[in-house]
């Protein structure tokens, strides 16, 4: 059967259905298959690269002409003079076709494109967010939602860089909220570096930039540290004309120097008045996910007598069961987290400058160090900070409960004192 060599437009217009041909070449590798997807006819070019023979389609005949596929053959023969697969450039041209299409079916489906910073800084959280508390993991994928999702979350995670992560962060700095800002540094670079590892990006643009962000003046929550200004503020307490659930808040917030959120969490359940203990569960209690499965982790507060009294007298309002510090609106929730802060700025004390419900701990780590001359490990203990040192796994298992139990009786009897007395008190632990 004969074969045309060199094609013209004429010739191509002049095959009709029925055509006995196969194909027609144009030569130099180039020919045009008849009748492969119904009425349309397929161009194809064949060539050889490193000793393999291969077909490269060109499109369809007469949406793709004559000249069209002769200068689509030009440049696959060019490819393969310089030792380059035609197929090679094809493959990847569709690869990225694909990924463009996934990604903006992803976006209509309100999905991030793959890639894309916020993709992977939801993988990243997807990753970690089991050995993290609730709460935290919460304040994290929060943080990120909503101060760095909305600025360079739709960019691919490898093209964003050092100027644009320092532009987001100023804004969230432009808000005055320090801390927040070099936390929401320190997730954006835990993502990059979980792309870097993921082989999805080379660098971390957020890594360097903690100088050329505003250090807080402090990470210390306000505190009253001297004897004096404390008795004022316990008289303050006593007097406050407030509720008597936020009263006796507020009156074993420096007695029991737990931390405010486990004080307000408190349940009747936990509590053994007949022997003066209160056993917070080791989930409620500040710490790793795995801190916090185990119940040997459950932190013992032992209670002082007056610790004891005012409970009692609380007890016939939120007892039995349920929330010692119950809410005021819904009973099955504990009071609001900024409670106690409010009631302290009712009697005028600035959260910012003098004292916070947080504070009392800090109060009691130092005044029972100075005035009740407590060793540090015991104290430690008694807040439940985790133990350092070469002798603190030793610590840890003893818990000091019998001196912890002393120190506590020894600091409420000290804030009485303080209390009715008005004067600084300086008492010294008995031999």
């Amino acid at each position: 059967m004969p074969i045309l060599v060199g094609l013209s437009d004429t010739a191509l217009r002049n095959v009709k259905p029925g055509d006995p041909r196969k194909r027609l070449s144009d030569g130099k590798g180039l020919y045009l298959l008849l009748f492969v997807k119904g009425g349309s006819h397929g161009w194809r070019f064949d060539y050889s690269i490193r000793g393999r023979r291969k077909t490269l389609s060109l499109g369809t005949y007469p949406d793709t002409s004559l000249s069209l596929a002769r200068d689509k053959a030009k440049r696959a023969r060019q490819l393969v003079a310089e030792g380059l697969d035609p197929s090679d450039g094809r493959k990847a041209a569709k690869a990225e076709a694909k990924l463009e299409r996934d990604a903006e079916s992803r976006i209509a489906s309100g999905l991030p494109a793959l890639g894309s910073f916020e993709c992977v800084a939801r993988e990243w959280f997807d990753v970690h967010q089991s050995g993290w508390a609730p709460s935290y993991g919460e304040k994290v994928i929060r943080r990120l939602e909503r101060d760095i999702f909305p600025w360079i979350g739709k960019k691919p995670v490898d093209r964003i860089s050092v100027p644009e992560v320092l532009e987001v962060l100023r804004r969230i700095e432009s808000r005055g909220v320090l801390e927040t800002t070099h936390r929401a540094r320190e997730n954006c670079s835990q993502v990059f570096r979980f792309a870097i590892a993921s082989g999805l990006a080379l660098t971390d643009p957020a890594r360097d930039l903690a100088p050329a962000l505003r250090r807080p003046v402090s990470d210390r929550m306000a505190a009253i540290i001297e004897p004096s200004k404390l008795a004022q503020l316990l008289r303050a307490i006593d007097g406050y004309s407030g509720t008597l659930i936020v009263r006796t808040a507020l009156q074993l917030s420096p007695m029991l120097m737990v931390r405010p959120g486990e004080l307000r969490h408190a349940q009747w359940s936990e509590l053994d008045l007949d022997s003066s203990v209160w056993i917070i569960p080791a989930a409620r209690m500040k710490g790793t996910k795995v801190f916090k499965a185990s119940r040997k982790n459950d932190h013992v507060v032992p209670l002082a007598r007056q610790a004891v009294q005012l409970l009692r007298e609380l007890h016939p309002l939120t007892g039995p069961g349920g929330y010692v510090f119950r809410g005021v609106r819904d009973h099955e929730r504990p009071m609001s987290e900024n409670t106690v802060n409010a009631a302290l700025q009712r009697m005028g004390y600035d959260t910012q400058e003098e004292m916070t419900g947080h504070g009392f701990r800090a109060t009691a780590r130092t005044i029972v160090s100075e005035q009740l001359k407590f060793p540090s490990p015991v104290i430690e203990a008694q807040l439940a900070h985790a133990p350092s040192g070469p002798l603190g796994s030793a610590y840890d298992r003893a818990k000091f409960l019998e001196a912890r139990h002393d120190m506590m009786q020894q600091w409420a009897d000290y804030l009485d004192r303080l209390r009715h007395s008005g004067e600084m008190i300086e008492l010294r632990r008995a031999a």
